[in-house]
C-alpha cells in the first residue's frame, strides 16, 4: 500500500496566515464590522492527472455523524486523500450547491481505485460553495470605544494597545446568514445554525466554540458587551436543549447528528452514542456573566439546562475510581469520545496517523478504531495534542509526532482539570440555590455534597504532597502520573488549596516554583508543559487560558503564606534548584534553553541558565511578571506582524516586516505564543498557528483590567536583528528555538526601567524580563 505523506503546512511563517482583522484607530471604530469571510482556493499537491494514493477500507458508519457527504465515508476520504487544501477542515466547512442526492450522484463516477486529482477537484468545484459563507459579520450597536477598564491602565502605549484589542470584537462578531443557510433539502452543510450572535475565535475557527468562549466572555465583560455575552450563553442553552450537552464547536462533526434532523427539530437526546464536547465551562460563564451584569433573569432558563448538562457529563463521562492510597471510591470524570473514524475536520491528519507506513507496524481495523477514539477524546480535552496524555511522548522525536500520537491514552486518564471544573460547577449551583429568588435547599445540598466528594477525590488521587503538585490519575497503572503540566494550577483556581500549602510558605512557593523558574529562564510566559515534543500543547508553547489560570491560582493563595521575599537559588545554581525534587519529572538539562542575543543559548544548568533576576514578595512578583510577559507577547507579536498605533507605536519598516512576510499585514493576535520568542506566535500542531484571536483578546483585556497599573511597556525586538542572529546560527538549532534579541523596558516607552530592574545577568546584552 502506498501513501502520500501528510504535509505539515504550506505556510511556515505564522505571519503569512491570512487574517481578517485590520487595525482601526479607536476613534474610528463605529461598531459595524466590514469583514467578509474569505474562502480558500484549492491547490492540489500533485498534477491533476495523477491518480490518488490507494486507500484503506472505509471506517464504519458513525451513528453520531450520519451525513454521507461530510461524515466519514467515501466522499470525505477521497477528497482528503486528494489534499486539495493544506487544512482538512476547509472541505467540511463548505456547503453544497445542491441537494444531497445530486452531490452523491456527481461523485458516483469517481472510482476510489483510479480517481485522479483533477476529477476530485472538478467534483468539489462543481458541487460545493465557499466555506463559512453561512455566517456573516454583525454590527455591535452597544460598542463603546472607551470602556471603563481602560482607566486601570496607566501606561499610554499599553492603554492604546488594550483599546485596539477591545476594538477587535467588531471584527470577530458573527451571526447566521439566513440567505445562505442550507435547509437540508436544497443544499446541505455542517453548520449548526445559531439563533443569536456570537464571537468566533478567528482563522480556521469560524464558528462558536465551547471552552474558548469562557475567555471570550471574560473579555466581553471587561468591554461591557453584556448583550453579546448573553447571546453567547443563549446559544449554548439552545444547544443543550437540542443535544443534551454543548458540542465542541458549531459544526455537526462536533455534535451528534446531521443538519437535517436539527432543522426538523428532531429530539436526539435519547441517542446514547454521543460525540464530543469540551471542558464544561458553561455554568462558570453563566455565573461570571450574572455577577458582572446583575442580570439574574437569565437564570430562569439557564438553571434547568445547567442541570441537564451536568447530567450528560455524569451519564456519559463519569466512572467510579477506587483510590489505591485510601481505598475510598469516588465518582469522577474523564474525556472519552465514542468514535471509530477520523475526525471529519482533521480527517487526513488522523488517517495518516493511523495508516502512515513510516510509523511502524501497520494497525489493524480494531487498533485504528481505538486510535480514532483516542484522537477525538484528546480533542475533547481542548489539549489536542500534548504528551500529557501520551504513553511514548518522544517516540518519533519532535519532527514526527505521529508515532507519539499512536500511543495516546486519554480515556484511561482521570484529568485533574476536568474534575476541578466540575467541582466548581457544582459549587456555583449550590451557591445559586442557597439564596436569591432560586432557593432550593434540596438542590443546594445535593450539589454541595457532590462538590465535596469531587474535592476529596482531587486531593486523594491527584495531589502529591512530596512533590507539591497535582497530577492526573492513570487508570492503566492505577496510580498517579508523574507527568507535570500547567493543569497542576487548576485546583487552586477553583479554591482547592491543600493543607500543606496553607500551613507553610515554603511549600506554597514550592508549588509555584516552576513559574519562578520559567520567568527566570525564558523571555516569554509559562509553557503548557516543559517537554519539547513538537505537539502544540507542549513546550515551547504558552496558551492564553493557562496564563489566566496560573495568575488566578497565584492570587488564590492567602497572604500569610505568599507575602515573603522570593527565594533565591544557591550560589552557582539556577531557579531549577528551587523546584521540589521530582516535581517536573525532568532533569534540568532536559529543559529548553533560552536563545540569547549574543548568538548562543543560555547555559543548560547552573546560574547562567537564568537570564532574568526576580526579586521582592514572591506571589505578587510572579503574578505581575506573568501579566507583563503575557501583555508583551501579545503586543510584540502583533507589532512584528504589522500592528501599529498612530502617535504611540510606529509601524515597522517594510524591510523589518518582510522578515515575517507581513508587509501587507496589520498585526496578528495569535492563538498561542512561544516562551522563547515574544516576537512571534507559537508553533507545532495539526495546523498553522491561527490569528484572530478570541481567547487571546479576552485575556489581554482581563490582564489590562486586573493589572493595568502594574504593566510596563516593552521595547519589542527588532526583526532584522533577530533575522541576523537566526541566519548566523539558526542551522545549528532545533526549529522551535528561534533566536531572539530581547530588550524590554529600556527605551522610549519605559525610561524608568533602570531604576526598577535588577540587572545581574552575565549574558550581555540580555536585559531582565521582570517587572517591578
Amino acid at each position: 500500500m502506498v501513501h502520500r505523506l501528510l504535509r505539515h503546512s504550506r505556510c511556515t511563517c505564522p505571519s503569512s496566515i491570512s487574517s481578517n482583522k485590520r487595525h482601526i484607530p479607536a476613534s474610528a471604530i463605529t461598531g459595524v464590522s466590514a469583514i467578509t469571510p474569505a474562502t480558500s482556493v484549492a491547490s492540489p499537491v500533485a498534477p491533476l492527472t495523477a491518480t490518488l494514493p490507494s486507500q484503506v477500507p472505509l471506517p464504519p458508519v458513525q451513528t453520531w455523524c450520519p451525513s454521507k457527504i461530510f461524515c466519514p465515508g467515501a466522499i470525505l476520504q477521497t477528497v482528503n486523500l486528494a489534499e486539495l487544501w493544506s487544512d482538512p477542515k476547509t472541505f467540511v466547512d463548505k456547503p453544497t450547491d445542491s441537494d444531497q442526492q445530486s452531490v452523491l450522484a456527481a461523485f458516483a463516477p469517481i472510482n476510489s481505485t483510479n480517481a485522479t486529482e483533477g476529477a476530485v477537484l472538478s467534483f468539489v468545484d462543481d458541487n460545493f460553495g465557499g466555506e463559512g459563507l453561512e455566517l456573516e459579520a454583525q454590527a455591535l450597536p452597544s460598542f463603546n470605544a472607551n470602556p471603563p477598564f481602560l482607566k486601570n491602565v496607566t501606561d499610554p502605549l499599553l492603554k492604546a494597545f488594550a483599546q485596539v484589542v477591545h476594538g477587535y470584537w467588531t471584527q470577530l462578531i458573527r451571526g447566521t446568514n439566513s440567505s445562505a443557510l442550507c435547509d437540508g433539502v436544497k443544499c446541505v452543510s455542517t453548520l449548526i445554525p445559531l439563533n443569536h450572535t456570537f464571537v468566533v475565535p478567528g482563522g480556521r475557527f469560524r464558528e462558536q466554540y465551547y471552552w474558548d468562549s469562557f475567555w471570550i466572555i471574560e473579555g466581553l465583560i471587561q468591554s461591557q458587551l453584556f448583550d453579546i455575552a448573553n447571546d453567547t450563553l443563549q446559544n449554548f442553552m439552545d444547544e443543550i436543549e437540542t443535544f443534551g450537552y454543548i458540542p465542541n464547536g458549531g459544526r455537526i462533526y462536533c455534535a451528534t447528528l446531521s443538519t437535517l434532523p436539527l432543522l426538523l427539530n428532531i429530539d436526539i437526546r435519547a441517542n446514547t452514542d454521543l460525540n464530543r464536547s469540551q471542558p464544561p465551562m458553561f455554568i462558570w460563564m453563566l455565573a461570571n456573566y450574572v455577577a458582572a451584569s446583575n442580570d439574574t433573569s437569565i437564570l430562569h432558563r439557564a438553571l434547568p439546562l445547567a442541570e441537564l448538562e451536568l447530567t450528560w457529563w455524569k451519564n456519559n463521562r463519569s466512572l467510579n475510581v477506587t483510590s489505591p492510597y485510601t481505598n475510598t471510591t469516588y465518582t469522577l470524570s474523564r474525556y472519552a469520545v465514542t468514535n471509530s473514524a477520523p475526525r471529519p475536520e482533521s480527517y487526513l491528519t488522523d488517517y495518516m496517523t493511523a495508516n502512515d507506513p513510516t510509523l511502524g507496524t501497520p494497525l489493524d481495523e480494531p487498533q485504528r478504531a481505538e486510535l480514532y477514539s483516542e484522537l477525538a477524546s484528546a480533542a475533547e480535552t481542548g489539549w489536542d495534542f500534548s504528551t500529557r496524555f501520551v504513553s511514548r511522548p518522544l517516540a518519533g522525536g519532535t519532527n514526527n509526532t505521529g508515532s507519539a500520537l499512536r500511543s495516546l491514552n486519554v480515556k484511561n486518564h482521570i484529568p485533574v482539570d476536568l474534575n476541578c471544573i466540575l467541582y466548581k460547577s457544582n459549587l456555583i449551583l449550590a451557591d445559586i440555590y442557597s439564596s436569591g429568588s432560586h432557593v432550593n435547599s434540596t438542590a443546594a445540598a445535593q450539589h454541595t455534597a457532590t462538590a465535596a466528594s469531587i474535592r476529596a477525590g482531587i486531593l486523594d488521587l491527584f495531589w502529591d504532597p512530596s512533590k507539591l503538585a497535582f497530577y492526573d490519575f492513570n487508570l492503566t497503572s492505577n496510580s498517579r502520573n508523574s507527568f507535570f503540566s500547567v493543569a497542576t494550577f487548576y485546583p487552586l483556581w477553583v479554591g482547592i488549596i491543600p493543607d500543606e500549602l496553607m500551613s507553610s510558605s515554603t511549600n506554597a512557593f514550592g508549588f509555584f516554583s516552576s513559574v519562578n523558574m520559567a520567568l527566570r529562564r525564558y523571555n516569554g510566559t509559562y509553557p503548557t508543559t516543559f517537554v519539547n515534543s513538537g505537539l502544540q500543547w507542549d513546550a515551547p508553547n504558552a496558551w492564553p487560558p493557562h496564563q489566566y489560570i496560573t495568575m488566578q491560582a497565584l492570587m488564590a493563595l492567602p497572604d500569610n503564606v505568599s507575602s515573603g521575599a522570593i527565594p533565591q537559588p544557591p550560589k552557582g545554581k539556577s531557579g531549577f534548584a528551587l523546584v521540589p525534587e521530582g516535581q517536573l519529572g525532568l532533569q534540568e538539562n532536559d529543559l529548553l534553553r533560552q536563545p540569547t542575543s549574543n548568538g548562543k543559548n543560555a547555559s543548560s544548568t547552573g546560574s547562567r541558565a537564568d537570564i532574568n533576576a526576580l526579586d521582592e514578595r514572591w506571589r505578587d512578583a510572579l503574578a505581575r511578571g506573568l501579566a507583563n510577559r503575557y501583555f508583551t507577547s501579545a503586543l510584540c507579536s502583533w507589532h512584528s506582524t504589522g500592528g501599529s498605533i498612530p502617535g504611540s507605536l510606529p509601524r515597522l519598516t517594510d524591510q523589518q516586516l518582510n522578515v515575517s512576510q507581513s508587509i501587507n499585514n496589520t498585526g496578528n493576535m495569535f492563538e498561542k505564543f512561544s516562551v522563547l520568542d515574544i516576537d512571534s506566535g507559537g508553533s507545532g500542531g495539526e495546523y498553522t498557528v491561527q490569528a484572530g484571536f478570541g481567547w487571546t483578546n479576552g485575556v489581554v483585556l482581563w490582564v489590562a483590567s486586573t493589572f493595568g497599573g502594574q504593566l510596563v511597556a516593552p521595547e519589542c525586538p527588532d526583526p532584522l536583528v533577530e533575522a541576523s542572529i537566526l541566519n548566523s546560527v539558526g542551522s545549528q538549532k532545533n526549529v522551535h528555538e528561534k533566536w531572539t534579541k530581547f530588550a524590554p523596558f529600556c527605551g522610549s516607552y519605559a525610561g524608568i526601567c533602570q531604576n526598577v530592574m535588577n540587572i545581574e545577568n552575565p549574558l550581555s546584552p540580555i536585559v531582565i524580563l521582570f517587572f517591578p
